[in-house]
């Protein structure tokens, strides 16, 4: 952004305004609109017939004649956006490769930035003590003076005082309450930056007084927080938080799962008195459009949310927590492909604030950045309190008697027979979703397919569907083989955690058997309820994909057994190891966190392999260092730069035919010395129609990527129903 852009444009002065629409260069000129507008503001303008949201940019591209522009229609009455978040959404559209208006849109997703301040009933209490007190009434009152006075909302009061609608409209008639207008958008309750924490460890006390001491310089600084499962990584960096609100200024925790927002939330609010602002996927619509609000004005001091978090007009951000910051969820696979973790790192650079990536098995990257000294590391080598670490033995599939059919070995079952016996819970870890992965004709050997991808349809025995992982697509389990008309004679191959579910159900009939699986939960509320309801010992077994392993604490857990280490571990996937390291060390660390001592069984076909070998050891510090040799030796990330090229089209052979020109043209990339790989079929070859095909462009390191990409790219328009799409530091191959 040129750093001559004025501060504010006087009326009918031409400034640029970047709309969420993909129009043009993606910025726009206007006539700033009467009494003019600040640099940042968010203004209405109109673009053809409709009336669209945008954001004053900068000055005018001048592109057209001043007396071509139209007029701003009007200035919204929301603070301007920040030239921190201004210069973010460039970066990261840079870094991307992803167009400014697609960038704004993840800024503005909150509904409403173009109404005026919505109002709402509250009920105070009146000047007037109703002449028949009735005890309903007394409740009534008595909730409404144990908030102090303020107002709720009908319902809020209600639930309160336990009583019905009916009984508020009589207290209102009477006078003993009175109904006003209030602003909806109301500002959080303040936390407690002074409020006493709990008594820390040695280690944990050493460790939150180096934040503290990081977040009280005011400047940038990225921390590796790594300690082990259990070990008080979250009390640690509440300390930070505290240190940040002191100082009046905000701060910011992604969480990698919906789920872990309850109880985090539970804690938060033990440690400062109030609860934060919420972002993510399962609020509604009004506590989002509150949360953006709120946080622009400055009013949310702490806000707790998905990735998409990142993008909030924060006033004064001054500390980034990415937990479990190796978890795969943070890095987004459609629209705006960015990786929430570096970005995180990006936008607290930009704010002069702290970011603290926390995690008992951190990916690669930060651990080769805190190897480097670019990031500061703080480890936690203990758990907290009593519990230990959890003991871990693998079960050598080879030598187990595992009927046919049968995928709980006998050594994993006497185990957890004796754990249940003593009152306490077993988990059993296997990360695939519904009944079996594949349904296969035993007449003719037909495997049933999605009709729009290539990829297998998985039984999801639930629901009573075959369900495709790619697309969505769902179909009845046939009765009839597709191919051969054979009748009842398709058949389940391999097991999910449905199938695991019936297992256990037949071995333990009196256990309480549970299933923890994102597809089998219509909300996020409803996965929540289900972890409270398992921490609160009202499950026995808990089968569970890797949702399991993103931090819960369930205190009667002390049995972890891992169904199949060995998921995962084949493929060309460059981070297979990394990936099945961190997985089955952080479900291994559900067991054992309370006083009675865990244990966790890993069944495998291949007890020798060195990620296997290296999940037994005491050694993470081993496995990282012969992973980073590995990736050096190769110069791929970390080393190295990756970039994925995804072309799709619905005929395979005009994919093909564009991915063909580029790798015949790719002097941009030559230039720098990078490579080029492809075209070929991407491993899911079709997905919802579309053919896919796939390139990889491999640099080094310190290569000026994006530039060469942009210039590689430059000359091809994407015509008819064609897709290109580049995933800068790519996760997935698929």
């Amino acid at each position: 952004m040129p750093q001559s852009d004025p501060e504010f444009f006087d009326e009918a002065t031409p400034c640029a305004v970047l709309t969420t629409e993909p129009v043009g260069m993606g910025v726009l000129d206007y006539l700033a609109p009467e009494g003019g507008c600040w640099l940042g503001a968010f203004v209405q303008v109109p673009l053809g017939p409709r009336r669209v949201v945008g954001v004053v940019w900068g000055a005018a591209e001048g592109r057209f004649a001043r007396e071509k522009l139209r007029r701003v229609i009007r200035v919204l009455d929301t603070p301007p956006m920040r030239a921190e978040l201004r210069g973010f959404l460039t970066r990261v559209a840079d870094y991307t490769l992803t167009p400014l208006p697609a960038m704004l849109r993840l800024a503005t997703r909150a509904p409403g930035l173009g109404d005026g301040p919505a109002m709402r009933k509250l009920l105070f209490r009146g000047d007037v003590t109703p002449a028949r007190m009735t005890d309903t009434r007394a409740r009534v009152l008595a909730a409404l003076e144990s908030y102090g006075g303020a107002g709720l909302t009908p319902g809020e009061l209600a639930q309160a005082a336990g009583v019905s609608s009916a009984v508020l409209r009589g207290l209102v008639k009477t006078g003993g309450l009175e109904e006003r207008d209030a602003p909806r958008d109301q500002p959080y309750a303040r936390l407690d930056a002074a409020r006493a924490g709990p008594v820390l460890t040695e280690d944990q006390a050493q460790a939150a007084d180096t934040l503290r001491r990081a977040v009280a310089g005011g400047r940038f600084g990225t921390t590796l927080l790594k300690g082990v499962t259990g070990s008080g990584k979250t009390e640690v960096y509440l300390e930070a938080i505290a240190a940040c609100l002191a100082r009046g200024r905000q701060a910011l925790v992604l969480l990698p799962e919906i789920a872990l927002t309850a109880e985090f939330l539970a804690r938060v609010e033990a440690r400062f008195g109030a609860r934060p602002a919420e972002w993510h996927s399962g609020v509604t619509q009004a506590e989002r459009r509150r949360c953006w609000r709120m946080t622009a004005l400055g009013e949310a001091q702490l806000v707790v949310g998905a990735r998409s978090a990142l993008f909030l007009p924060f006033r004064d951000l001054g500390l980034v927590v990415v937990d479990e910051e190796h978890d795969s969820s943070y890095k987004q696979e459609d629209g705006v492909l960015y990786n929430a973790r570096d970005m995180a790192v990006l936008r607290a650079s930009l704010n002069g604030a702290q970011a603290v990536l926390a995690s008992a098995t951190p990916s690669l990257e930060s651990w080769a950045n805190a190897e480097s000294g670019k990031y500061a590391r703080l480890d936690l080598t203990s758990r907290f309190g009593p519990n230990t670490l959890p003991q871990m033995r693998a079960i050598d599939l080879r030598r187990e008697e595992l009927p046919s059919g049968r995928w709980i070995a006998p050594s994993l079952k006497r185990a957890a027979d004796a754990r249940l016996q003593a009152g306490e819970q077993v988990l059993l870890f296997l990360n695939r979703r519904g009944y079996a992965p594949l349904t296969i004709c035993r007449a003719c050997g037909h495997q049933i397919e999605c009709a729009d991808c290539d990829a297998r349809m998985v039984e999801h025995r639930f629901l009573k569907r075959l369900v495709c992982h790619q697309c969505g697509a769902t179909a009845p389990v046939p009765e009839t083989c597709p191919s051969c008309g054979a009748e009842d004679r398709m058949a389940p191959v391999g097991p999910g955690v449905e199938r695991l579910h019936e297992e256990a159900s037949a071995l333990w009939p009196e256990a309480r058997v549970v299933v923890l699986s994102s597809d089998l939960f219509g909300s996020a509320r409803a996965l929540k309820d289900q972890i409270a309801q398992i921490a609160d010992g009202q499950a026995d077994i808990i089968i569970g994909t890797q949702i399991v392993a993103k931090g819960h604490n369930f205190p009667a857990l002390t049995l972890v057994g891992v169904i199949d280490a060995d998921l995962g571990l084949s493929g060309s996937d460059l981070r297979a190891a990394e990936r099945v390291f961190q997985l089955v060390r952080q479900v291994a660390g559900r067991a054992g966190r309370a006083e009675r001592p865990g244990l966790a069984l890993i069944q495998t076909s291949q007890p020798e392999h060195p990620v296997i070998r290296a999940i037994l050891s005491e050694d993470e510090e081993a496995f990282w260092r012969a992973e980073a040799q590995a990736r050096e030796v190769l110069a791929m990330p970390p080393f190295g730069r990756l970039a994925g090229v995804v072309i799709s089209s619905t005929k395979l052979e005009q994919a093909f035919a564009l991915g063909q020109k580029l790798a015949e043209n790719a002097l941009p990339l030559t230039r720098i010395g990078a490579q080029i790989f492809g075209p070929a079929p991407a491993p899911i070859a079709r997905v919802r129609g579309r053919h896919r095909v796939r390139m990889l462009v491999k640099a080094a390191r310190g290569a000026p990527l994006q530039a060469a990409l942009r210039d590689w790219l430059a000359p091809y328009r994407m015509a008819g129903d064609l897709r290109l799409s580049v995933d800068i530091d790519p996760q997935s191959f698929l």
